[in-house]
């Protein structure tokens, strides 16, 4: 039998209760005036007035400070806001991002959910603050002079049927704000009327798809869900409940859309092999049915910076998520930079098992990755 020397986290065995979808309501809505100038920024300013959120029209282009003191008020503060600002120019000069996408590019930064694990804990900086980008016909018309020239998928003999790839989750969830912004739907539009080989990618921990099975998509948009074992979902705070999550993915791939688990981050939860098991089988209940379906899967393991980890403390201070270092084993990047990952033979045993639940239960299911 393979060690686990990583902890085990305590979770009593219990289905999740049902929560409706909710769509995020900001306490706090700025629009800078930069903003404003474009259409736009005008029609999301628009949205939020029509749903009644407090709007204030600010002076200048700077976001206000926290007005609060304490770092965890100042944190939840941040978290209820939501900004209209426009992408700086270093937005436009796109960085790959292996081993998703050829490409990465931002309709917004920062996310409302609350994930005690939240990888942007150690990416961004200061407040985090949701900035929505009304630039978004800039945003837009600069990624055709990336096609072709990715280096990730559309260089891959494994993935070379995806295009060139555009990923647009990477600093936000796009589908949770999308009630608030409209900018996916464009994006989709845009890439449904881009007659060339690529692909918008996007993942989300939420379930209000609705504005999204009609649009003209023409396949070249895939949407991932983020998903967990039911007793890891505990640490993903204002999200949308699992089982719905599941059933926006059917919803979309009944409507054509290309689809995709993005399992996320993997956790030795107490009883993982059958959570993780179960969490499968669910996905392909959801998913039974679906003529021609295109489904990939991309197993994302749980790590962890001195930084984040930092950050993450500050936040959610009781939480009791494992962030222990020795319990991890030290990895560097090619930057130099330290991360703490699962003991190897950990590792080898949870990717032995979901590979094996997939194949069994999602035989349809083409694994991009492991990591």
């Amino acid at each position: 039998m393979l060690p686990s020397p990583a902890p085990v986290l305590e979770t009593p065995d219990r289905r999740e209760r049902p929560r409706p979808i909710r769509l995020w309501q900001p306490r706090r809505v700025l629009a800078t005036p930069a903003a404003l100038e474009h259409a736009h920024g005008r029609a999301m300013l628009d949205r939020a007035e029509a749903l009644g959120l407090p709007v204030e029209r600010l002076a200048s282009n700077r976001l206000p400070s926290p007005r609060e003191p304490d770092p965890r008020r100042a944190y939840a503060a941040a978290k209820a806001t939501l900004a209209l600002t426009v992408a700086p120019p270093t937005k436009l000069r796109l960085q790959p991002i292996p081993p998703s996408a050829d490409w990465r590019f931002d309709l917004a930064e920062g996310c409302p959910a609350h994930c005690q694990y939240c990888y942007l804990a150690g990416s961004l900086q200061g407040p985090p603050v949701t900035r929505a980008y009304a630039n978004l016909d800039a945003i837009l018309g600069n990624l055709e002079a990336y096609a072709g020239r990715g280096t990730v998928t559309s260089a891959s003999a494994e993935r070379a049927q995806e295009g060139t790839t555009f990923e647009a989750s990477c600093y936000t969830d796009p589908l949770g704000i999308e009630h608030l912004t409209g900018s996916l739907s464009a994006a989709i539009r845009h890439f449904g009327a881009w007659d060339a080989p690529v692909q918008l990618r996007f993942t989300t921990k939420f379930a209000a798809v609705a504005p999204l099975l009609d649009l003209p998509h023409n396949g070249r948009t895939r949407i991932r869900v983020s998903v967990n074992a039911r007793a890891a979902t505990r640490y993903e705070g204002g999200t949308d409940p699992l089982d719905a999550r599941l059933a926006a993915l059917g919803q979309m791939a009944r409507a054509g859309y290309p689809v995709g688990l993005t399992i996320a981050p993997i956790l030795p939860v107490e009883g993982w092999e059958a959570g993780y098991a179960e969490l499968i089988r669910a996905a392909a209940d959801a998913l039974a049915g679906v003529p021609d379906l295109d489904l990939t899967a991309e197993l994302i393991t749980h790590r962890f910076t001195p930084g984040s980890k930092t950050v993450l403390r500050g936040w959610y201070p009781g939480s009791d998520l494992p962030l222990d270092e020795a319990d991890r084993v030290e990895k560097r990047t090619k930057f130099g930079s330290v991360k703490y990952v699962f003991p190897k033979p950990l590792m080898q045993a949870m990717r032995a098992h979901l590979t094996t639940c997939l194949a069994r239960d999602l035989p349809a299911a083409r694994v991009l990755y492991w990591t």
